[in-house]
């Protein structure tokens, strides 16, 4: 049995779908051990008593006002403190836009290996094994720690959240922010539509064939109907059609949803690498030839302006009748 320390974050005022796959890896590794969960910020309050859900048996509420707003040095700080108060036996923060920038941070500050974008966590024979991606999703690797103790980000939309509900303990953690290097004034958001793209079941994306930012209203469209999120390849970000933040691909965000829909995408190389372990591919483009055909699970030779309204109506449909 191990005592493995969590990172969980929310998501205007909501506990993030990949705390509770964080948790659910920590299920597993702790093999009946002690689950603490560490909940930041004023906001930590309204999700903590849910955390024992999935199996958290203790929940540190860092509640300091330094905290609101993720900084690098304050979170550092903080989850340091926690760290050593507690002395866990395993560390796990999910694979997010703050934990691939917290957990380097945090692993040298505490002299430990990190393994990174980890999509699977196992014990065999009493050790912690790691699969994660390499070669831009075309192989995969295991690793386990031999030195320190496992501390590792994972992946959303990769463990499957397993619910175990234990009794959990609350306790407000006051801890100490000083000498920061960096105030944050303000921040703008910009987000794929009211669902997290990195977390999302369902994507509709759009390449260079949308022609336009106009071209993107269909495809917002569906994404409506199918509660999804909207995303995008390189190509139609440099052409200036919507946000990089909609960008997915090895120099964007890696998704791996249930449902990939890629409307007017060639199917580079590069954005490959941010989708191709998604469970279903569906492609539409004109062009038969295009390479986003030769990973697709489904593709439809057509003109994306045509066939997109037509499954959105087709959809609306059998939704309503479902």
């Amino acid at each position: 049995m191990r005592k493995v320390l969590v990172l969980t974050e929310t998501k205007e005022k909501k506990l993030r779908g990949v705390s509770q796959e964080v948790l659910t890896a920590a299920q597993r590794i702790a093999e009946g051990g002690e689950i603490i969960a560490v909940a930041i910020g004023s906001e930590a309050t309204h999700y903590a008593h849910l955390l024992g859900i999935y199996g958290a048996n203790k929940v540190y509420i860092l509640g300091n006002e330094e905290l609101d707003v993720y900084t690098t040095d304050a979170y550092t700080q903080a989850l340091q403190q926690v760290f050593d108060e507690v002395q866990p036996e395993a560390i796990l923060l999910p694979h997010t836009a703050i934990g691939k920038d917290l957990a380097p941070r945090l692993a040298a500050r505490l002299r430990l290996g990190l393994v990174s974008d980890v999509i699977d966590v196992q014990m065999e024979d009493g050790e912690v094994i790691f699969t994660r991606p390499i070669y831009s999703g075309k192989a995969f690797e295991k690793k386990k720690v031999v030195s320190g103790i496992p501390f590792a980000t994972v992946r959303p939309n990769n463990i499957p959240v397993k619910e175990n509900k234990v009794t959990v303990e609350i306790v407000r953690y006051p801890v100490e922010i000083k000498d920061l290097r960096t105030i944050v004034q303000d921040v703008v958001r910009k987000t794929a539509g009211g669902v997290d793209l990195s977390e999302a079941k369902i994507i509709i994306s759009g390449g260079r064939g949308v022609k336009s930012v106009e071209g993107f209203k269909p495809l917002l469209e569906l994404a409506k109907v199918l509660g999804g999120a909207v995303g995008a390849s390189r190509g139609a970000c440099d052409a200036e059609y919507c946000d990089y933040s909609l960008q997915i691909g090895q120099t964007g965000k890696v998704v791996t949803p249930d449902l990939y829909i890629a409307c007017g995408i060639s199917g580079a190389i590069q954005h490959l690498a941010g989708m191709s372990n998604s469970k279903v591919v569906v492609a539409i483009n004109k062009d038969p030839e295009a390479p986003i055909f030769q990973i697709a699970d489904y593709g439809i030779v057509g003109d994306l302006f045509e066939v997109v309204p037509l499954l959105a109506e087709e959809f609306k449909k059998v939704l309503v009748n479902s």
